[in-house]
């Protein structure tokens, strides 16, 4: 669908990445993990709902995902999409959490969301989605997904601008210049 609205994607494969704090950061599936972040304009985040809560898989993707990477936030000013799949009955719970952690994480969450419930019974044999009001909501999703990453684009730095971070750089820039001066 994204890339039908006009988007470069790809897709990280979680298979064979580590417990978060179980290997160094160099471990080749958490720097390919930090990389497509790095890249990215924005991501859609989908978990399945297990106990009420995004999966354990999912949350270790999150938890290999500093806030900061030397001078760089890897996820500040990117826009965010968040899904997730159900199931039983509806639920809002992993979208809920989704939402808490983009805002850690200094994203832009759109405003729009999907979650389809029982979705063993929404998906056919080749694992593509079938017509339902479910399905349309997830094209509405990437669409807006879409949309709020252009409108955004080379206006991060103007959004994300904050004066703690600003006064911290200028205090660190003039110890380093009294250093110099000793």
């Amino acid at each position: 669908m994204l890339e039908h609205f006009g988007a470069e994607t790809r897709v990280f494969n979680p298979s064979g990445l580590p417990l978060p704090d179980d290997a160094p950061v160099d471990h080749p599936k958490v720097q390919e993990l930090r990389d497509l972040v790095l890249w990215s304009e924005g991501q859609v985040w989908c978990s399945p709902e297990r106990h009420g809560a995004m999966s354990a898989v999912f949350k270790a993707q999150i938890d290999w995902v500093p806030l900061e990477l030397g001078a760089v936030r890897p996820t500040q000013g990117k826009t965010l999409a968040v899904m997730q799949v159900c199931g039983g009955s509806q639920s809002f719970n992993v979208v809920n959490q989704l939402r808490v952690l983009g805002r850690w994480m200094r994203m832009f969450t759109i405003p729009n969301q999907s979650s389809v419930p029982k979705a063993y019974m929404e998906f056919d044999e080749a694992g593509r989605m079938k017509p339902s009001p479910f399905y349309d909501r997830v094209v509405d999703v990437m669409e807006e997904l879409v949309k709020f990453t252009v409108l955004l684009r080379d206006r991060q730095d103007d959004l994300v601008d904050r004066y703690s971070e600003r006064k911290e750089s200028a205090e660190q820039l003039m110890a380093r210049v009294n250093q110099r001066s000793i």
